[in-house]
């Protein structure tokens, strides 16, 4: 499948509140400030799931797709965060979250609430966030005790691992507490 993109050169360069977006470098900085061990593997742009098929079977950890979308009804964005290969009912999972109706964000809002672009999304971009401007929903099994998680830091030219207990603790220091998606609601990851 080919995905065809259009030019970035229209997006925001600053996100909402006037800040520059973290640079890719400054987010690295400040997870080892943080002493969270990393490790980060450089390859070509993945810009979808399918793309880095390839890359699942060489980096360790769970391998995520995020889905970034926007509430019908005022409210906070909402970050998606689910396994790679899990099958989902978007409408499903934001009901239980007690969100009616959304829809996928335009490129224009992720650059301008998490400040990357399509295909570089990722539960790292909350460092972009606001506090209370997007709530983050995790796929329960990123939050098991010794998983690790692989993510691209806000860049889709490279993934990061961190375990799943230190991405927690980032997300919750930015002051972003996490939800955890209940069970009943996620269909198994796809074999």
């Amino acid at each position: 499948m080919t995905v065809a993109l259009a030019s970035h050169d229209d997006l925001p360069t600053l996100l909402a509140d006037g800040r520059a977006p973290e640079t890719r470098e400054g987010l690295i900085d400040r997870l080892t400030a943080l002493g969270i061990e990393t490790r980060t593997v450089e390859h070509e742009a993945a810009f979808t799931v399918e793309a880095s098929q390839h890359l699942h079977r060489d980096l360790p950890g769970i391998h995520v797709k995020n889905l970034f979308l926007k509430p019908k009804f005022p409210g906070p964005f909402l970050l998606l965060v689910l396994e790679a290969h899990r099958k989902v009912s978007v409408n499903a999972l934001t009901r239980s979250l007690g969100i009616p109706r959304t829809s996928f964000a335009s490129p224009a809002d992720l650059m301008l609430q998490l400040g990357v672009t399509p295909g570089s999304v990722t539960p790292f971009a909350m460092v972009n966030a606001a506090p209370g401007s997007v709530t983050v929903a995790l796929d329960p099994m990123l939050v098991e005790e010794g998983a690790i998680i692989q993510a691209h830091p806000l860049v889709n030219t490279a993934s990061t691992m961190i375990a799943s207990a230190d991405m927690l603790r980032f997300l919750r220091g930015l002051g972003h507490e996490p939800l955890v998606l209940s069970p009943e609601v996620m269909a198994p990851p796809a074999a």
